[in-house]
């Protein structure tokens, strides 16, 4: 792997790390406040899950950039600036309520899903192992939280209300999730990484059909195409 691949291979896998850690902190803000004990319990270990996630990926970034991957995590972490975090804006947006919450975490592991299983093909080994390491709980997370969107969005009139409101509140932010990373044509050619285009396509063909299943409607201004 030349430099220039090296350092777009480290921004790629960088962005993936800041989504799990800043999705992993949203994601914990819901401890001690789930509708039900055992949700409390469920989605705060999805938080854990996620939070080691990104703590992989941290060192995959630590070993391509040359520094120590059991030290420099913590550094990425806590002492960058606010704005040198690369996450899709989608993982940071306030929680609201529960179907909002549920909603966007199943719509990013949908991704992530797909994601995952091309990586886990990926010609640069340590993103190859990192992605088969955790795509068994990423599909545990993708279940999980698939359920409780069918279970609000086929529930009750006000369940299925604030999925329709969680859906038209996060829709807009959907298109960065599957962009184009930067250089990915010389990492998809190279083998690192699938291309944008072909996960969104993927991605959507999962996600729509489900939405339309439990009777939730895709905002319009935002259909596939214009992605």
């Amino acid at each position: 792997m030349n430099e220039d691949l090296r350092r777009a291979a480290a921004d790629y896998v960088l962005s993936l790390a800041d989504d799990e850690m800043i999705l992993s902190h949203r994601d914990s803000e819901w401890t001690g406040h789930a509708p039900i004990l055992e949700e409390d319990i469920a989605f705060a270990n999805i938080a854990l899950d996620e939070m080691g996630h990104a703590l992989l990926w941290y060192q995959v970034y630590s070993e391509l950039v040359g520094e120590d991957p059991e030290r420099w995590p913590d550094r990425l972490v806590f002492q960058r600036a606010a704005d040198a975090f690369r996450h899709t804006p989608l993982v940071e947006l306030p929680n609201g309520d529960w179907a909002r919450s549920m909603l966007r975490q199943f719509l990013f592991d949908a991704a992530e899903l797909v994601w995952l299983e091309d990586l886990a093909k990926s010609a640069y080994p340590p993103i190859a192992a990192v992605a088969r390491k955790i795509i068994n709980e990423e599909r545990y997370h993708d279940r999980h939280t698939r359920a409780w969107v069918r279970r609000l969005g086929l529930g009750t009139d006000e369940s299925r209300r604030r999925m329709q409101r969680a859906l038209d509140d996060l829709w807009p932010h959907l298109a960065d999730l599957t962009a184009p990373r930067p250089q990915e044509d010389g990492l998809v050619a190279a083998g690192v990484c699938p291309s944008a285009a072909a996960v969104r396509a993927r991605w959507l063909a999962d996600v729509l059909p489900t939405l339309e299943a439990i009777g939730l409607r895709v905002p319009e201004g935002f259909a596939p195409s214009e992605f």
